[in-house]
């Protein structure tokens, strides 16, 4: 899967993007994370992206025109990808969501906003689908689409050691989109907390009843 962000505040995504899993998953091939840097588009000599906005009112809203040109020219690489904007007035990033984008598609762009927003005729025109993960305000785009990026990877192919890793995780199909059972390992007995019997006995089948009972 390719990920195209298209951001101004591109060094943020540096650590991120080169530690645990992303970093063996982009080493192995399976995703590609490219980050396009809006400011680049910006015809104001100062590149500037923002201005005040009309009715008046606190804040700076990005101005279409960079925009506009980032977000057409990715499409020329990438045309079957949506348009992802990131805000907290979108859809809620869910894992029966994230699952949907991992198999409907392979590629995606996901548009980072900042101060007050984006101009509503970059969303009208050129936004496929409005991505939430919460309802709270954050100060840009850049880390929802952080975990759109984390979250979608872990179900491509060959990005974990193992595949079936993800198929029972919290929230996943197998789980009944519950919250994953209690995990336990080395040593048995810690401090005097003891980890319960059945984990130990070595019977799959009281295990898994024992799992299931304990899903939260």
């Amino acid at each position: 899967m390719i990920f195209h962000v298209l951001t101004i505040f591109p060094e943020m995504f540096k650590g991120f993007l080169n530690e645990s899993i992303l970093k063996k998953a982009q080493g192995k091939g399976v995703i590609d994370i490219q980050i396009h840097d809006i400011r680049k588009y910006s015809k104001d000599k100062h590149k500037k992206t923002d201005d005040t906005p009309y009715g008046g009112g606190a804040g700076m809203v990005f101005t279409p025109q960079p925009l506009f040109d980032c977000i057409e020219k990715v499409k020329k690489m990438a045309p079957n990808a949506p348009v992802i904007y990131m805000t907290p007035k979108g859809d809620r990033l869910t894992q029966i969501r994230a699952e949907r984008l991992s198999t409907k598609f392979t590629q995606l762009i996901l548009l980072c906003g900042h101060y007050e927003g984006i101009d509503e005729r970059v969303v009208q025109h050129l936004v496929d689908m409005e991505l939430s993960i919460g309802d709270y305000v954050l100060s840009g785009g850049e880390i929802p689409a952080m975990v759109v990026i984390d979250v979608l990877s872990r179900l491509v192919p060959g990005a974990l050691g193992n595949d079936e890793s993800h198929l029972e995780e919290s929230f996943s199909k197998k789980l009944k989109r519950k919250k994953e059972y209690p995990h336990y390992t080395k040593p048995a007995e810690f401090r005097g907390m003891k980890v319960p019997d059945v984990l130990l006995g070595g019977n799959h089948k009281l295990i898994e009843d024992w799992r299931k009972h304990h899903l939260r």
